[in-house]
């Protein structure tokens, strides 16, 4: 086999992979009994560029249910802002913990 032929052949098999898109996670934000409600907007609309209102809606919903879903971003997004979130919730001496779920 010449070495054109085992171009084709490599360009062949390239073309032939199929490329799939980055899977997403949903990040999560659970319920304590210590972390404020004001706070959670914060980092809301912080972290996750959510306006007032959904902030308010989503730490609500994170209050009566448990647990909140703040974004869904491709792993390593979801995984930094997660990680932000940790952060700052522990620099401020609040428990809030946060879960990155396979969407």
């Amino acid at each position: 086999m010449d070495m054109h032929q085992q171009v084709e052949e490599i360009v062949q098999s390239i073309n032939e992979i199929e490329l799939k898109e980055p899977s997403d996670f949903v990040v999560v934000l659970l319920n304590d009994d210590h972390t404020p409600m004001e706070f959670v907007v914060h980092v809301l609309e912080d972290v996750f560029k959510h306006d007032r209102t959904n902030a308010v809606d989503i730490t609500t919903k994170i209050h009566h249910d448990g647990e909140g879903v703040a974004g869904v971003y491709t792993f390593e997004i979801a995984e930094q802002k997660g990680l932000e979130t940790t952060v700052l919730a522990r620099s401020e001496g609040f428990p809030l913990k946060v879960r990155l779920d396979p969407k």
